[in-house]
């Protein structure tokens, strides 16, 4: 097995010990419980492949770091729970790829680990087509994989109006 399917195997193997990983929380308690994930994946993958492969500093002057970088598998892998969303670094995370490219760095393929709906998010329109030009002008493949779980649900802009003026006032 790949180091890459490894890694996304171990990211599958934490997520699904967190009976509720899919669980909004919130500004602070999400913070927390995303570094507690990441930290897990980086010291069982550490422990998995004898070195540590996790925020690789390859794209130069910029201050960006990758997720991991597998230079045998020429994969950078980015860990972006938040791809689901509308608004995510999906974008600069392939300029990071792209930018290591240029500056010498065997990057063919870059890989997201997300949570659940990411997939579905990355094959709007926007998304696709960055996909389509980081292939057709940097030979770069992009692949997205989900951790396991029922995508979150939104509620959509009407939904939450509705909800909100359904509340009672706070009581003075």
């Amino acid at each position: 097995m790949s180091q890459t399917a490894e890694l996304i195997e171990l990211a599958k193997e934490i997520a699904s010990a967190i009976p509720d990983f899919q669980r909004v929380r919130g500004p602070g308690l999400g913070d927390r419980a995303t570094h507690e994930f990441m930290n897990q994946l980086r010291r069982r993958a550490q422990q998995e492949f004898g070195e540590d492969l996790s925020e690789r500093r390859i794209c130069g002057d910029t201050g960006f770091a990758v997720g991991f970088y597998i230079p045998a598998e020429e994969t950078i892998i980015e860990v972006a729970l938040g791809l689901p969303n509308p608004a995510s670094e999906f974008e600069k995370d392939v300029l990071k790829a792209i930018i290591a490219q240029e500056l010498g760095h065997n990057v063919s393929r870059l890989v997201f680990i997300s949570r659940a709906g990411a997939v579905r998010k990355c094959e709007q329109p926007g998304r696709s087509a960055v996909r389509r030009w980081a292939k057709s002008n940097h030979q770069l493949e992009i692949e997205i994989h989900e951790l396991p779980g029922e995508p979150r649900r939104r509620r959509s802009g009407q939904e939450g109006l509705a909800s909100r003026s359904e509340r009672p006032p706070p009581a003075s």
